[in-house]
């Protein structure tokens, strides 16, 4: 037990049962009844949570995206700034992903995703921002407005931020300036550390100590399974780690925990990384922090003994699958990564029939 305990106990007791999604029953007071599914959490940000999304609703019912919310480019840097809100455009990313196959579900997802272009103030701002935003300015509550898009998409799954105030991303980078190769500079923003040239030390969150969504620890301390990534390495998956009521959620909760590497290293953020790196850095940012599986594709680990190590050094077994899309682009097929889930589900710590 951490010196933060009590103060999650706080924080689910701020959550009304309705909105938290929670069962009645405390967890663990009894089994679960046959052919319940598994609840499931998912964390991160952009493209590599919107492709575990896509696969993730296609094995179960109860599914939870928490989102980062440090974005400071585009149209939501642009929202963010004028009006001091959170950027949404994660958010919207992940409610198209969790949008339905059917034709309401994938009108609804191109709609939220366009981009105005324009030679005006509303160029390439998405609908999805300003719909997520004006229902905020409207309802004065993140939780229930983003609930409220959901309702309307038709979501397969609920959408929670990581925190209800905006948050900057600060990165330690050595060799940022290509003319000092051995200083360590602080690059600011989400957009620029993305981006950075040289090679990226830590990260950490500004303010230090951000509030947690109470829903959104809630719902990791409720879980059966949390997935952390794929995505971008440390703009998207370890700002996760650095909200402390979150980390304290996840060290805890007594879902088993799956962490799903990316395909290929990001060209600036992770370029060079091999995928025991992205463990060991990971690591260093939540030591403490002890996962169940570790999940690659197979054809990008040229190295199965070193990840085997690096992955045991944090309690987890490595499961290796086929996952890319078979275009040859670095993107997860939705279809391969839902079976590779699947596959881990009912093989690691299954709970009872989930089907």
């Amino acid at each position: 037990m951490t010196e933060r305990t009590p103060r999650l106990s706080r924080l689910r007791r701020m959550v009304p049962e309705t909105r938290a999604g929670r069962s009645a029953e405390a967890r663990g007071a009894r089994p679960r009844r046959r052919g319940a599914q598994p609840k499931v959490v998912a964390l991160g940000g952009g493209m590599g949570l919107s492709a575990s999304l896509a696969a993730l609703r296609r094995i179960t019912g109860d599914l939870t995206a928490v989102v980062t919310v440090a974005d400071d480019g585009g149209s939501s840097g642009r929202l963010r700034d004028e009006l001091g809100v959170l950027p949404p455009g994660d958010l919207r990313k992940a409610l198209a992903a969790l949008c339905g196959d059917d034709d309401w579900g994938q009108t609804w997802a191109r709609v939220i995703q366009h981009r105005f272009q324009s030679q005006g103030e509303l160029h390439e701002h998405a609908v999805g921002n300003l719909l997520i935003v004006a229902l905020w300015e409207q309802l004065g509550d993140h939780v229930q407005a983003l609930d409220l898009v959901g309702k309307l998409l038709g979501a397969h799954g609920r959408v929670l931020p990581m925190s209800a105030v905006p948050l900057e991303l600060q990165a330690l980078v050595k060799g940022h300036d290509p003319e000092r190769p051995d200083d360590v500079d602080t690059v600011r923003g989400q957009a620029t550390v993305a981006l950075t040239p040289g090679e990226v030390q830590s990260v950490h969150l500004v303010p230090n100590d951000p509030p947690a969504v109470p829903e959104a620890v809630a719902a990791v301390l409720d879980a059966d399974w949390v997935v952390l990534g794929p995505g971008s390495w440390f703009s998207s998956v370890i700002p996760h780690l650095l909200v402390p009521e979150l980390l304290d959620a996840l060290t805890e909760t007594k879902a088993r925990r799956v962490l799903s590497l990316n395909l290929a290293p990001q060209p600036g953020e992770t370029e060079g990384f091999s995928p025991q790196r992205h463990l060991e850095v990971l690591g260093r940012h939540a030591p403490k922090l002890a996962l169940d599986v570790v999940l690659a594709d197979v054809a990008a680990v040229p190295d199965r003994d070193s990840l085997t190590e690096a992955a045991k050094r944090l309690g987890a077994a490595v499961e290796l699958a086929p996952v890319a899309r078979t275009d040859g682009s670095p993107r997860h097929d939705p279809e391969l990564l839902a079976a590779a889930y699947d596959r881990i589900f009912r093989m690691h710590g299954r709970i009872g029939p989930w089907r």
